[in-house]
């Protein structure tokens, strides 16, 4: 137990690299903060400060970055407009071909390789098959179009 309250140090290092771990696996750049804010008790520790003020700073420095630095990381590294998921989502935004008529109570587009139901945005206009539509929006199995792209074509 000697050694352990002489290298306190370590113990702080070791939970660095723990937290370190674990922001590896959820990328959501809070254990990335708590990491530097045990890396801040290491170094304090390193310099002989006693264990309940190492503590003090490590949670000190801990939260500054979780409330500080996190969010300007997270804009930096993630986009917020776009939903870049999976499935039907990330078919919001894209271009789709108009198989039959696309009206505000029925037809179908072609998107992402597959026929899909469609239907025109209130106050849109209808679209005839062979234009060009935006998906604006995925309503179950039902893509939710404009048809600005097809006037635009004309």
């Amino acid at each position: 137990m000697d050694w352990l309250g002489d290298n306190q140090w370590l113990g702080w290092l070791g939970l660095a690299i723990a937290l370190g771990a674990i922001e590896v696996a959820t990328v959501d750049f809070v254990f990335v903060m708590l990491a530097g804010g045990a890396l801040a008790g290491s170094l304090a520790a390193a310099f002989g400060a006693p264990f309940p003020a190492a503590a003090i700073i490590a949670a000190v420095v801990g939260a500054l970055l979780v409330f500080l630095v996190r969010p300007l990381v997270k804009a930096k590294f993630t986009d917020g407009i776009t939903d870049s998921g999976i499935g039907s989502s990330a078919l919001v935004g894209r271009t789709a071909h108009v198989v039959q008529a696309v009206t505000e109570h029925d037809g179908r587009v072609k998107l992402g390789g597959e026929i899909w139901s469609a239907r025109i945005a209130a106050g849109g206009r209808v679209c005839e098959a062979g234009h060009e539509v935006r998906v604006i929006a995925i309503h179950g199995a039902t893509a939710i179009v404009s048809g600005e792209q097809a006037i635009a074509d004309r």
